[in-house]
């Protein structure tokens, strides 16, 4: 059994293949029920880090259905974390170690609502082995549990684990100092507003953020009337009577919010000016000179789009009233702007296109103008690759990269969502060693987004190094921010 012992407390893991060990389940924090989490300092007996710990309440969500995590169990003590790493000294029985190895902190997504750290696509022993680096994944608080009114509780078990961290890993073999949090989707927009706060210096010196949902970042005014749309649905007054509920209960009004609301990406999502963030994320992001990846998917709501049961029947002049929504009067010529560069697209893939450029594509624009024009070091990258499973209805759909940045195409489900072709292998090979390169030095192997060029690597069978994709696009949006 993998063993370390240092000032916190004593820590048992399992040993895997190659030198590699895993410590599963350390609990880094409690909290009570909408109140900030308290870090454990010292742990009073041997801490047995074998397992997962529990994930957080929540509805699950498409991911978790098919990966089948929904049968975790859930418990609002829910703050663990989990350390991949290799060749721990074995007589190691102190905080004191040489030859420290860059950490990866991976924070997980599923819209601030739903997912789990123990997910099998997380798994970082392919990265640990290939790369000499050490993986480190949590779960925090989801839903009303993490993200209630303004307060982002969330956001802070994310940052208590993050002390964690700066306290402990140099145990585990890794550097406190070289720290680079990376994640998908609301994981990476807590990427993004994580280098935003305050409440991180000195414990994140690199950001990657994959896929960021930004537009869940949200405001005050969002963030009361979320509150007041959940006290209504669960049939209370107050945050006060929101706690004399169950869980289940709390997990039902939540369900019945999904279902009854039209505001679904701010719901319950981090707030910007709320406990722990700035009010201007953007803006604090750029002056917080922590280089920063960003990366998006070709395709990415198609996830969305395909499994939409109105997807199959929807016509063309179906799919331009959402262009109306968007775009008003000017929605015919956004129309054609997207056929040109969307040929032979369906009416649903149509929609899927113009709203993976306004969920991810252009608000990852505007961050990564923000970061240059502050000279913040920024590189972006453009996932194109696309799936041929179901005949190839999902493309590049959201949360494709994952399994290709962890370099764990093994693993279990991915082949149901990428298929097996043998041109998988280069991609993850490619990916992967861009991410590890930036854990080990702060630097990829393409140039940095600025605004005369605007680089981006283009990742596919053939990855290549791209000066302003598709402008026309981008200016599209540009005009309308």
């Amino acid at each position: 059994m993998a063993s370390v012992i240092n000032s916190s407390g004593s820590f048992t893991g399992n040993d895997l293949e190659f030198g590699l060990s895993e410590f599963l389940g350390i609990q880094f924090a409690t909290a009570e029920r909408f109140e900030a989490p308290k870090d454990i300092l010292v742990y009073s007996t041997p801490v047995t880090a074998t397992t997962f710990g529990a994930q957080s309440p929540q509805v699950p969500g498409f991911m978790e259905e098919i990966l089948n995590t929904k049968n975790i169990p859930i418990d609002e003590n829910c703050l663990y974390l989990n350390i991949w790493t290799k060749n721990l000294n074995s007589d190691s029985k102190n905080d004191l170690k040489i030859d420290l190895k860059p950490v990866l902190f991976w924070i997980h997504g599923g819209a601030y609502t739903n997912g789990t750290a123990a997910t099998s696509w997380y798994n970082g022993s392919s990265l640990v082995n290939r790369g000499d680096v050490v993986v480190v994944s949590i779960n925090y608080r989801l839903g009303p549990f993490g993200f209630l009114g303004e307060n982002n509780f969330g956001t802070l078990d994310q940052i208590s684990a993050l002390r964690w961290v700066n306290r402990n890993i140099q145990s585990f073999g890794g550097d406190p100092n070289n720290v680079t949090i990376f994640g998908e989707s609301a994981g990476g927009s807590s990427v993004v507003a994580l280098t935003a706060s305050p409440l991180v210096t000195g414990l994140v010196h690199k950001a990657w953020a994959m896929s960021p949902s930004l537009r869940q970042l949200r405001t005050k005014a969002e963030s009361v009337v979320a509150l007041e749309q959940y006290l209504n649905l669960a049939n209370c007054d107050s945050i006060s009577d929101l706690k004399k509920l169950s869980v289940q209960e709390m997990i039902d009004a939540t369900a019945q919010m999904f279902a009854d609301v039209e505001n679904y990406i701010s719901t319950f999502t981090p707030t910007c000016g709320g406990s722990g963030l700035p009010e201007d994320i953007n803006e604090a992001v750029a002056k917080s000179g922590i280089p920063l990846v960003v990366g998006t998917n070709h395709d990415e709501n198609r996830l969305w789009t395909v499994l939409h049961p109105e997807s199959a029947t929807l016509d063309d002049a179906g799919a331009l009233v959402y262009f109306q929504k968007v775009f008003g009067a000017d929605a015919e010529k956004v129309w054609d702007v997207y056929a040109q560069h969307r040929k032979d697209h369906s009416p649903s893939q149509m929609v899927a296109a113009f709203q993976t450029d306004e969920n991810f594509r252009a608000p990852a624009w505007r961050l990564c103008e923000n970061l240059s024009a502050k000279n913040t070091p920024t590189w972006m990258y453009w996932f194109t690759w696309s799936t041929p499973v179901f005949d190839g209805a999902f493309g590049s759909c959201h949360a494709l990269d994952i399994p290709f940045v962890f370099d764990n195409l093994n693993a279990p489900g991915v082949e149901l969502f990428t298929g097996n072709d043998s041109s998988r292998s280069a991609i993850a090979d490619r990916i992967s060693g861009e991410l590890l390169s930036f854990a080990k030095t702060g630097k990829v192997s393409w140039s940095q987004y600025e605004t005369s060029k605007r680089t981006t690597l283009k990742v596919d069978n053939q990855t290549v190094v791209l000066t302003d994709p598709e402008p026309e696009l981008r200016k599209l949006w540009s005009a309308m921010a």
